[in-house]
Protein backbone atom coordinates (compact mmCIF):
# COMPACT_ATOMS: atom_id res chain seq x y z
CA UNK A 1 0.00 0.00 0.00
CA UNK A 2 1.10 3.83 -0.32
CA UNK A 3 0.95 4.09 3.61
CA UNK A 4 3.58 1.08 3.99
CA UNK A 5 5.96 2.41 1.12
CA UNK A 6 5.74 5.48 2.81
CA UNK A 7 6.81 3.91 6.25
CA UNK A 8 9.58 2.15 4.72
CA UNK A 9 11.24 5.37 3.17
CA UNK A 10 10.86 6.80 6.79
CA UNK A 11 12.80 4.05 7.82
CA UNK A 12 15.13 3.83 4.95
CA UNK A 13 15.82 7.33 5.46
CA UNK A 14 16.03 7.16 9.16
CA UNK A 15 19.10 4.25 9.08
CA UNK A 16 20.71 6.30 5.94
CA UNK A 17 20.67 9.32 8.34
CA UNK A 18 22.30 7.36 11.47
CA UNK A 19 24.45 5.93 9.36
CA UNK A 20 25.61 8.74 7.88
CA UNK A 21 26.52 10.53 11.33
CA UNK A 22 27.84 7.75 12.76
CA UNK A 23 30.27 6.83 10.39
CA UNK A 24 31.01 10.84 9.64
CA UNK A 25 31.78 11.09 13.56
CA UNK A 26 34.14 7.92 13.35
CA UNK A 27 35.97 8.88 10.45
CA UNK A 28 36.26 12.87 11.54
CA UNK A 29 37.71 11.41 14.93
CA UNK A 30 40.34 9.32 13.33
CA UNK A 31 41.28 12.18 10.78
CA UNK A 32 41.58 14.48 13.68
CA UNK A 33 43.76 12.29 15.65
CA UNK A 34 41.69 12.23 18.58
CA UNK A 35 43.25 9.47 20.70
CA UNK A 36 41.94 9.96 23.93
CA UNK A 37 38.08 11.07 23.48
CA UNK A 38 37.70 9.20 20.14
CA UNK A 39 35.90 6.28 21.23
CA UNK A 40 33.39 8.34 23.87
CA UNK A 41 32.52 10.74 20.71
CA UNK A 42 31.72 7.78 18.67
CA UNK A 43 29.92 5.75 21.33
CA UNK A 44 27.67 9.31 22.53
CA UNK A 45 27.05 9.30 18.27
CA UNK A 46 25.33 6.20 18.02
CA UNK A 47 23.54 6.67 21.74
CA UNK A 48 22.06 10.09 20.72
CA UNK A 49 20.85 8.74 17.25
CA UNK A 50 19.37 5.82 18.80
CA UNK A 51 17.38 7.64 20.86
CA UNK A 52 16.50 10.30 17.88
CA UNK A 53 15.22 7.59 15.78
CA UNK A 54 15.04 4.30 17.27
CA UNK A 55 10.96 4.53 17.54
CA UNK A 56 11.03 5.40 13.67
CA UNK A 57 13.27 2.01 12.31
CA UNK A 58 14.78 0.19 14.90
CA UNK A 59 17.76 2.59 15.05
CA UNK A 60 20.08 -0.33 13.46
CA UNK A 61 23.07 1.96 11.37
CA UNK A 62 24.56 -1.78 11.11
CA UNK A 63 24.24 -4.21 8.72
CA UNK A 64 25.80 -6.44 11.06
CA UNK A 65 22.93 -5.54 13.28
CA UNK A 66 20.28 -6.09 10.81
CA UNK A 67 21.35 -9.10 9.94
CA UNK A 68 21.98 -10.20 13.58
CA UNK A 69 18.16 -9.49 14.04
CA UNK A 70 16.95 -10.92 10.97
CA UNK A 71 18.84 -14.37 12.78
CA UNK A 72 17.22 -13.92 15.82
CA UNK A 73 13.62 -13.27 14.47
CA UNK A 74 12.99 -9.79 15.44
CA UNK A 75 13.08 -8.01 11.59
CA UNK A 76 12.02 -9.32 8.88
CA UNK A 77 14.30 -10.43 5.92
CA UNK A 78 12.67 -7.68 3.83
CA UNK A 79 13.43 -5.19 5.71
CA UNK A 80 16.99 -6.46 6.53
CA UNK A 81 17.72 -6.44 3.12
CA UNK A 82 16.93 -2.53 2.29
CA UNK A 83 17.55 -1.43 5.46
CA UNK A 84 21.70 -2.60 4.53
CA UNK A 85 21.52 -0.85 1.51
CA UNK A 86 20.36 2.61 3.49
CA UNK A 87 23.58 1.44 5.74
CA UNK A 88 25.71 1.31 3.00
CA UNK A 89 25.07 4.22 1.18
CA UNK A 90 24.71 6.69 4.55
CA UNK A 91 27.99 5.58 5.39
CA UNK A 92 29.99 5.91 1.85
CA UNK A 93 28.54 9.73 1.97
CA UNK A 94 29.59 9.97 5.43
CA UNK A 95 33.40 8.97 5.15
CA UNK A 96 33.48 11.15 2.45
CA UNK A 97 32.33 14.15 3.89
CA UNK A 98 34.68 13.59 6.68
CA UNK A 99 37.60 13.39 4.43
CA UNK A 100 36.71 15.69 2.29
CA UNK A 101 35.96 18.33 5.35
CA UNK A 102 40.00 17.16 6.41
CA UNK A 103 41.25 18.36 3.13
CA UNK A 104 40.81 15.13 1.36
CA UNK A 105 43.57 12.92 4.20
CA UNK A 106 42.55 9.45 4.17
CA UNK A 107 41.94 6.64 7.35
CA UNK A 108 44.14 3.30 6.45
CA UNK A 109 41.96 0.30 7.38
CA UNK A 110 43.66 -2.89 8.79
CA UNK A 111 45.46 -3.93 11.54
CA UNK A 112 47.44 -1.69 13.99
CA UNK A 113 51.11 -1.44 13.62
CA UNK A 114 52.17 -4.55 15.99
CA UNK A 115 49.10 -6.94 14.58
CA UNK A 116 48.35 -9.11 12.21
CA UNK A 117 45.25 -9.66 9.97
CA UNK A 118 43.57 -12.53 12.11
CA UNK A 119 44.18 -10.52 15.24
CA UNK A 120 42.37 -7.52 14.14
CA UNK A 121 39.44 -9.77 12.79
CA UNK A 122 39.78 -11.36 15.80
CA UNK A 123 38.62 -8.00 17.74
CA UNK A 124 36.05 -7.43 15.11
CA UNK A 125 34.34 -10.71 15.62
CA UNK A 126 34.26 -10.93 19.42
CA UNK A 127 33.32 -7.37 19.52
CA UNK A 128 30.61 -7.23 16.37
CA UNK A 129 29.27 -10.14 18.32
CA UNK A 130 29.01 -8.33 21.57
CA UNK A 131 27.16 -4.91 19.89
CA UNK A 132 24.37 -6.93 18.27
CA UNK A 133 24.74 -9.61 21.44
CA UNK A 134 23.55 -6.34 23.75
CA UNK A 135 21.49 -4.82 21.01
CA UNK A 136 18.87 -8.14 20.78
CA UNK A 137 18.51 -7.96 24.62
CA UNK A 138 17.88 -4.35 25.78
CA UNK A 139 15.92 -3.63 22.99
CA UNK A 140 14.54 -6.70 21.31
CA UNK A 141 13.75 -9.16 24.08
CA UNK A 142 10.20 -9.88 25.93
CA UNK A 143 12.05 -8.54 28.98
CA UNK A 144 13.04 -5.23 28.00
CA UNK A 145 11.72 -4.21 24.33
CA UNK A 146 9.64 -1.18 25.10
CA UNK A 147 10.25 -1.54 29.10
CA UNK A 148 13.40 0.49 29.38
CA UNK A 149 15.29 3.79 28.69
CA UNK A 150 18.71 2.71 29.16
CA UNK A 151 18.91 1.10 25.73
CA UNK A 152 20.56 3.47 24.22
CA UNK A 153 23.44 4.04 26.70
CA UNK A 154 23.81 0.47 26.90
CA UNK A 155 24.30 -0.15 22.98
CA UNK A 156 26.62 3.20 22.48
CA UNK A 157 28.78 2.25 25.31
CA UNK A 158 30.20 -1.01 23.92
CA UNK A 159 31.59 1.08 21.28
CA UNK A 160 33.27 2.72 24.10
CA UNK A 161 34.41 -0.41 25.50
CA UNK A 162 35.44 -2.14 22.26
CA UNK A 163 37.28 1.46 20.94
CA UNK A 164 39.90 1.66 23.71
CA UNK A 165 39.78 -2.21 24.48
CA UNK A 166 40.65 -3.15 20.57
CA UNK A 167 41.04 -0.23 18.90
CA UNK A 168 44.29 -0.39 18.79
CA UNK A 169 44.84 -3.70 17.59
CA UNK A 170 41.70 -3.16 14.59
CA UNK A 171 40.31 0.12 14.97
CA UNK A 172 36.97 -0.77 15.71
CA UNK A 173 34.93 -0.67 13.12
CA UNK A 174 32.62 -3.48 14.70
CA UNK A 175 30.49 -2.62 11.31
CA UNK A 176 30.71 -3.29 7.96
CA UNK A 177 29.40 0.24 6.72
CA UNK A 178 32.23 1.93 8.35
CA UNK A 179 34.48 -0.68 6.97
CA UNK A 180 33.32 -0.35 3.50
CA UNK A 181 32.95 2.97 3.48
CA UNK A 182 37.02 4.14 4.70
CA UNK A 183 38.37 1.43 2.51
CA UNK A 184 36.45 2.62 -0.59
CA UNK A 185 36.64 6.55 -0.23
CA UNK A 186 40.38 6.46 1.20
CA UNK A 187 40.82 4.26 -2.30
CA UNK A 188 38.86 7.13 -4.33
CA UNK A 189 40.66 9.52 -3.05
CA UNK A 190 44.09 8.14 -3.31
CA UNK A 191 43.31 6.90 -6.87
CA UNK A 192 44.23 3.12 -5.47
CA UNK A 193 42.73 0.10 -5.41
CA UNK A 194 40.73 -0.60 -2.11
CA UNK A 195 42.24 -2.70 0.20
CA UNK A 196 41.45 -6.61 1.27
CA UNK A 197 40.90 -5.66 4.96
CA UNK A 198 37.14 -4.48 4.34
CA UNK A 199 36.21 -7.76 2.87
CA UNK A 200 38.12 -9.51 6.02
CA UNK A 201 36.11 -7.43 8.77
CA UNK A 202 33.13 -7.40 6.70
CA UNK A 203 32.89 -11.22 6.46
CA UNK A 204 34.05 -11.45 10.64
CA UNK A 205 31.56 -8.96 11.38
CA UNK A 206 28.73 -10.82 9.97
CA UNK A 207 30.23 -14.18 11.65
CA UNK A 208 29.84 -12.12 15.22
CA UNK A 209 26.06 -11.23 14.33
CA UNK A 210 25.38 -14.83 13.66
CA UNK A 211 27.14 -15.80 16.78
CA UNK A 212 25.10 -13.30 18.80
CA UNK A 213 22.04 -14.56 17.07
CA UNK A 214 22.87 -17.92 18.41
CA UNK A 215 23.77 -16.44 22.09
CA UNK A 216 20.52 -14.91 22.77
CA UNK A 217 18.42 -17.66 21.74
CA UNK A 218 20.50 -19.58 24.67
CA UNK A 219 19.66 -17.08 27.30
CA UNK A 220 16.33 -15.74 26.13
CA UNK A 221 14.38 -18.58 25.92
CA UNK A 222 11.42 -17.58 26.43
CA UNK A 223 11.65 -15.16 23.09
CA UNK A 224 11.12 -18.59 21.43
CA UNK A 225 8.14 -19.92 23.39
CA UNK A 226 5.11 -18.70 22.97
CA UNK A 227 3.35 -17.42 25.88
CA UNK A 228 6.75 -17.45 28.24
CA UNK A 229 7.70 -14.08 29.43
CA UNK A 230 10.50 -14.89 31.20
CA UNK A 231 8.48 -14.03 34.92
CA UNK A 232 8.67 -17.56 35.76
CA UNK A 233 12.41 -17.58 35.52
CA UNK A 234 15.16 -18.66 33.36
CA UNK A 235 16.46 -21.79 33.54
CA UNK A 236 20.31 -23.04 35.28
CA UNK A 237 21.86 -23.20 31.75
CA UNK A 238 20.90 -19.64 30.70
CA UNK A 239 22.14 -18.60 34.17
CA UNK A 240 25.02 -19.72 33.37
CA UNK A 241 25.68 -19.17 30.32
CA UNK A 242 25.06 -15.13 30.93
CA UNK A 243 27.57 -15.30 33.77
CA UNK A 244 30.08 -17.10 31.36
CA UNK A 245 29.44 -14.70 28.69
CA UNK A 246 29.02 -11.19 30.71
CA UNK A 247 32.92 -12.43 33.29
CA UNK A 248 34.04 -12.96 29.83
CA UNK A 249 34.11 -9.91 27.86
CA UNK A 250 34.77 -8.10 31.07
CA UNK A 251 37.91 -9.59 31.64
CA UNK A 252 38.79 -9.96 27.84
CA UNK A 253 38.17 -5.93 28.26
CA UNK A 254 40.77 -6.19 30.82
CA UNK A 255 43.65 -7.74 29.04
CA UNK A 256 43.12 -5.69 25.97
CA UNK A 257 43.31 -2.45 27.72
CA UNK A 258 46.43 -3.16 29.59
CA UNK A 259 48.26 -4.82 26.94
CA UNK A 260 47.79 -2.35 24.63
CA UNK A 261 48.50 0.34 26.49
CA UNK A 262 45.02 2.11 26.53
CA UNK A 263 44.67 5.72 27.20
CA UNK A 264 41.52 4.99 29.01
CA UNK A 265 41.52 1.49 30.34
CA UNK A 266 39.36 1.85 33.59
CA UNK A 267 36.90 3.33 31.75
CA UNK A 268 36.57 1.02 28.30
CA UNK A 269 36.43 -1.88 31.60
CA UNK A 270 33.55 -0.09 33.48
CA UNK A 271 31.95 0.58 30.22
CA UNK A 272 32.03 -3.07 29.36
CA UNK A 273 30.88 -4.48 32.84
CA UNK A 274 27.63 -1.93 32.56
CA UNK A 275 26.36 -3.17 28.99
CA UNK A 276 26.75 -6.75 30.12
CA UNK A 277 24.80 -5.86 33.38
CA UNK A 278 22.43 -4.21 31.07
CA UNK A 279 21.81 -7.19 29.04
CA UNK A 280 22.27 -9.98 31.48
CA UNK A 281 21.41 -8.65 34.53
CA UNK A 282 17.36 -10.12 33.86
CA UNK A 283 18.69 -13.71 33.35
CA UNK A 284 21.41 -14.30 36.08
CA UNK A 285 21.76 -11.11 38.10
CA UNK A 286 24.80 -10.52 36.40
CA UNK A 287 27.26 -11.07 39.08
CA UNK A 288 30.58 -11.57 36.32
CA UNK A 289 33.04 -11.55 39.58
CA UNK A 290 33.00 -14.41 42.83
CA UNK A 291 33.44 -11.48 45.34
CA UNK A 292 30.19 -10.19 44.26
CA UNK A 293 28.37 -13.64 44.52
CA UNK A 294 29.78 -14.35 48.03
CA UNK A 295 28.31 -10.95 48.76
CA UNK A 296 25.30 -11.68 47.66
CA UNK A 297 24.68 -14.76 48.96
CA UNK A 298 26.45 -13.46 52.30
CA UNK A 299 23.63 -11.00 52.38
CA UNK A 300 20.99 -13.73 52.79
CA UNK A 301 17.37 -12.60 51.43
CA UNK A 302 17.17 -15.50 49.15
CA UNK A 303 18.95 -13.40 46.39
CA UNK A 304 21.18 -16.60 45.40
CA UNK A 305 21.38 -19.59 47.47
CA UNK A 306 25.06 -20.98 48.46
CA UNK A 307 24.69 -24.16 45.58
CA UNK A 308 23.88 -21.74 43.06
CA UNK A 309 26.78 -19.00 44.30
CA UNK A 310 29.09 -22.31 43.89
CA UNK A 311 27.97 -22.80 40.11
CA UNK A 312 28.49 -19.27 39.56
CA UNK A 313 31.79 -19.13 41.07
CA UNK A 314 32.98 -21.66 38.61
CA UNK A 315 31.49 -20.60 35.24
CA UNK A 316 33.04 -16.95 36.16
CA UNK A 317 36.85 -18.23 36.79
CA UNK A 318 36.54 -20.83 33.53
CA UNK A 319 35.19 -17.85 31.40
CA UNK A 320 38.54 -15.57 32.96
CA UNK A 321 40.83 -18.43 32.15
CA UNK A 322 39.62 -18.43 28.43
CA UNK A 323 39.42 -14.97 28.33
CA UNK A 324 43.06 -14.61 29.40
CA UNK A 325 44.25 -17.25 26.42
CA UNK A 326 41.93 -14.69 24.15
CA UNK A 327 43.78 -11.49 25.01
CA UNK A 328 47.16 -13.40 24.56
CA UNK A 329 46.24 -14.32 21.43
CA UNK A 330 45.12 -10.96 20.33
CA UNK A 331 47.60 -9.19 21.73
CA UNK A 332 50.85 -11.50 20.93
CA UNK A 333 51.38 -10.39 24.51
CA UNK A 334 50.91 -10.92 28.49
CA UNK A 335 51.30 -9.96 31.86
CA UNK A 336 54.50 -10.13 33.65
CA UNK A 337 52.79 -10.99 36.93
CA UNK A 338 49.77 -9.89 38.93
CA UNK A 339 50.87 -7.35 41.69
CA UNK A 340 52.82 -4.96 40.40
CA UNK A 341 56.71 -5.04 41.36
CA UNK A 342 56.99 -1.95 43.19
CA UNK A 343 54.04 -2.38 45.38
CA UNK A 344 54.18 -4.03 48.82
CA UNK A 345 51.70 -6.94 50.23
CA UNK A 346 49.97 -4.17 52.67
CA UNK A 347 49.46 -1.90 50.01
CA UNK A 348 47.89 -4.22 47.50
CA UNK A 349 45.71 -5.55 50.44
CA UNK A 350 44.27 -2.42 51.45
CA UNK A 351 43.53 -1.39 47.82
CA UNK A 352 41.88 -4.49 47.19
CA UNK A 353 39.99 -4.88 50.18
CA UNK A 354 38.22 -1.52 50.32
CA UNK A 355 37.38 -0.93 46.57
CA UNK A 356 36.37 -4.55 45.86
CA UNK A 357 34.19 -4.15 48.94
CA UNK A 358 32.79 -0.59 47.19
CA UNK A 359 32.02 -2.10 44.21
CA UNK A 360 30.22 -5.02 46.06
CA UNK A 361 28.49 -2.71 48.39
CA UNK A 362 27.25 -0.83 45.36
CA UNK A 363 25.53 -3.91 43.98
CA UNK A 364 24.01 -4.66 47.20
CA UNK A 365 22.82 -1.06 47.83
CA UNK A 366 21.13 -0.53 44.44
CA UNK A 367 20.19 -3.48 42.73
CA UNK A 368 19.17 -5.82 45.72
CA UNK A 369 17.04 -4.02 47.76
CA UNK A 370 13.25 -3.25 47.67
CA UNK A 371 13.71 -0.04 46.14
CA UNK A 372 16.07 -0.75 43.39
CA UNK A 373 17.22 1.39 40.74
CA UNK A 374 15.30 1.13 37.53
CA UNK A 375 17.47 2.70 35.03
CA UNK A 376 20.73 3.69 36.54
CA UNK A 377 21.87 0.44 37.95
CA UNK A 378 24.15 -0.91 35.48
CA UNK A 379 26.01 2.30 34.83
CA UNK A 380 26.46 2.93 38.96
CA UNK A 381 28.02 -0.40 39.28
CA UNK A 382 29.98 -0.27 36.10
CA UNK A 383 31.51 2.62 37.10
CA UNK A 384 32.46 1.78 40.31
CA UNK A 385 35.43 0.04 37.91
CA UNK A 386 36.59 3.83 37.02
CA UNK A 387 36.64 4.48 40.28
CA UNK A 388 38.89 1.92 41.32
CA UNK A 389 40.58 1.49 38.84
CA UNK A 390 41.94 4.74 38.57
CA UNK A 391 42.18 5.65 42.43
CA UNK A 392 44.41 1.81 42.83
CA UNK A 393 45.80 0.68 39.36
CA UNK A 394 49.24 1.81 40.36
CA UNK A 395 49.10 0.21 43.91
CA UNK A 396 47.48 -3.50 43.22
CA UNK A 397 46.37 -3.13 39.18
CA UNK A 398 42.75 -2.89 40.71
CA UNK A 399 41.61 -6.09 39.71
CA UNK A 400 38.29 -6.13 42.27
CA UNK A 401 37.18 -9.35 40.85
CA UNK A 402 39.27 -12.85 41.55
CA UNK A 403 38.12 -14.12 37.66
CA UNK A 404 40.25 -10.95 36.62
CA UNK A 405 43.25 -12.19 39.16
CA UNK A 406 43.23 -15.61 38.26
CA UNK A 407 43.09 -14.48 34.19
CA UNK A 408 46.10 -12.39 34.86
CA UNK A 409 47.97 -14.71 36.80
CA UNK A 410 47.90 -17.68 34.81
CA UNK A 411 48.82 -15.80 31.26
CA UNK A 412 51.88 -14.34 33.01
CA UNK A 413 55.23 -15.81 34.69
CA UNK A 414 54.16 -18.82 35.67
CA UNK A 415 56.62 -18.36 38.84
CA UNK A 416 53.92 -15.61 40.52
CA UNK A 417 50.84 -17.78 39.18
CA UNK A 418 50.46 -18.05 43.34
CA UNK A 419 49.82 -14.25 43.34
CA UNK A 420 46.33 -15.18 42.90
CA UNK A 421 45.59 -17.27 45.86
CA UNK A 422 46.44 -13.54 48.26
CA UNK A 423 44.40 -11.67 45.85
CA UNK A 424 41.47 -13.85 45.67
CA UNK A 425 41.63 -14.04 49.59
CA UNK A 426 41.39 -10.59 50.17
CA UNK A 427 38.77 -9.64 47.32
CA UNK A 428 36.77 -12.58 48.44
CA UNK A 429 36.88 -11.34 52.12
CA UNK A 430 36.10 -7.98 50.48
CA UNK A 431 32.51 -10.00 49.22
CA UNK A 432 31.77 -10.48 52.63
CA UNK A 433 32.75 -7.59 54.32
CA UNK A 434 29.98 -5.58 51.86
CA UNK A 435 27.50 -8.25 52.98
CA UNK A 436 28.06 -7.07 56.64
CA UNK A 437 28.20 -3.27 55.77
CA UNK A 438 25.33 -3.71 53.97
CA UNK A 439 23.79 -5.42 56.76
CA UNK A 440 24.77 -2.31 59.20
CA UNK A 441 23.65 0.25 57.33
CA UNK A 442 20.10 -1.11 55.86
CA UNK A 443 18.47 -3.27 58.27
CA UNK A 444 14.90 -2.43 56.79
CA UNK A 445 15.99 -4.97 53.87
CA UNK A 446 16.54 -7.55 56.58
CA UNK A 447 12.89 -6.96 58.63
CA UNK A 448 10.61 -9.89 58.39
CA UNK A 449 8.31 -7.44 57.28
CA UNK A 450 8.53 -4.60 55.22
CA UNK A 451 5.40 -2.71 54.23
CA UNK A 452 3.29 -5.84 54.78
CA UNK A 453 5.62 -7.99 52.53
CA UNK A 454 8.27 -10.59 53.17
CA UNK A 455 10.91 -9.85 51.38
CA UNK A 456 12.53 -13.10 51.25
CA UNK A 457 9.32 -14.55 49.71
CA UNK A 458 9.62 -12.83 46.51
CA UNK A 459 12.57 -14.26 45.97
CA UNK A 460 12.16 -18.22 47.65
CA UNK A 461 14.34 -20.12 44.59
CA UNK A 462 16.77 -17.44 45.15
CA UNK A 463 18.91 -16.82 41.56
CA UNK A 464 18.40 -13.45 40.96
CA UNK A 465 20.72 -10.49 42.11
CA UNK A 466 19.80 -7.19 40.80
CA UNK A 467 16.14 -5.99 41.19
CA UNK A 468 14.64 -3.90 38.22
CA UNK A 469 11.77 -1.44 39.02
CA UNK A 470 9.43 -1.27 35.81
CA UNK A 471 8.58 2.35 35.76
CA UNK A 472 4.92 2.53 35.98
CA UNK A 473 3.24 2.58 32.62
CA UNK A 474 -0.56 2.75 31.69
CA UNK A 475 -1.90 0.93 28.87
CA UNK A 476 -0.61 2.15 25.88
CA UNK A 477 -0.96 1.33 22.18
CA UNK A 478 2.07 2.31 20.22
CA UNK A 479 1.60 2.49 16.51
CA UNK A 480 4.76 1.67 14.34
CA UNK A 481 6.02 3.35 11.05
CA UNK A 482 4.89 -0.10 8.97
CA UNK A 483 1.44 -0.74 8.00
CA UNK A 484 1.78 -4.52 9.47
CA UNK A 485 3.21 -2.68 12.44
CA UNK A 486 -0.17 -0.93 12.73
CA UNK A 487 -2.35 -3.78 12.07
CA UNK A 488 -0.34 -5.49 15.44
CA UNK A 489 -0.01 -2.35 17.69
CA UNK A 490 2.52 -3.15 20.02
CA UNK A 491 0.87 -3.21 23.39
CA UNK A 492 2.63 -2.40 26.85
CA UNK A 493 2.19 -3.72 29.89
CA UNK A 494 0.73 -2.18 32.81
CA UNK A 495 2.74 -2.35 35.29
CA UNK A 496 2.09 -0.24 38.32
CA UNK A 497 5.70 -0.52 39.61
CA UNK A 498 5.76 -3.67 38.55
CA UNK A 499 9.06 -5.52 40.08
CA UNK A 500 11.43 -7.61 37.86
CA UNK A 501 14.46 -9.50 39.83
CA UNK A 502 17.25 -9.50 37.29
CA UNK A 503 16.26 -13.39 37.36
CA UNK A 504 13.37 -12.20 35.26
CA UNK A 505 10.76 -13.28 38.17
CA UNK A 506 8.03 -10.38 38.23
CA UNK A 507 6.79 -9.89 41.38
CA UNK A 508 2.84 -8.54 39.93
CA UNK A 509 1.31 -10.17 36.99
CA UNK A 510 1.04 -8.02 33.84
CA UNK A 511 -0.42 -8.50 30.91
CA UNK A 512 0.87 -9.75 27.69
CA UNK A 513 3.09 -8.21 25.51
CA UNK A 514 2.90 -8.69 21.52
CA UNK A 515 5.94 -7.80 19.87
CA UNK A 516 6.16 -5.70 16.83
CA UNK A 517 8.21 -6.10 14.80
CA UNK A 518 11.86 -4.94 13.91
CA UNK A 519 10.27 -1.44 13.79
CA UNK A 520 9.50 -1.15 17.18
CA UNK A 521 11.84 -1.78 18.95
CA UNK A 522 12.40 0.57 21.60
CA UNK A 523 8.98 2.23 21.94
Amino acid sequence: SRMGEAWMTARCVSEFLGTFVLVATVCANGLAEQSVWSGVSIGCSLAVMIYALGKVSGAHFNPAVSVACGLAGKCPPKDVFFYIISQLAGGILGALVAMIMYGEKVITLGPGEKYVWWQACGVELIYTCMLCFVILNVACSKMHAGRNQFYGLAIGFVIIAAAYGGGNISGACLNPAVSVAIDINSAMITGSSPTGYSIMYVISEFIGAALAAGLFRLVRPEDYTEGDDGSSGYPMSAKLVSEFLGTYMLVLTVGLNVLTNSVAGAFSISASLMCMIFALGTVSGAHFNPAVTVAVVASRRGKCSPEEGAKYIVVQLVAGILAARTYCLLTGDSFTSLKPAASQWGQVFIAELIWTAVLAFIVLSVATVQSSLSEYFGLAIGLCVTVGGCAIGGISGGSLNPAVSLAIASSGDLRAVWHFIPYAFIELSAGAMAAGLFYVTQPSEFQTEWMGEDPAAEDEEGAGVLMKEASGLDDVVLEGPEAAFKAEKLVLPSVQKASFDLEGRSTQKSKSTSLGRCAGWFF
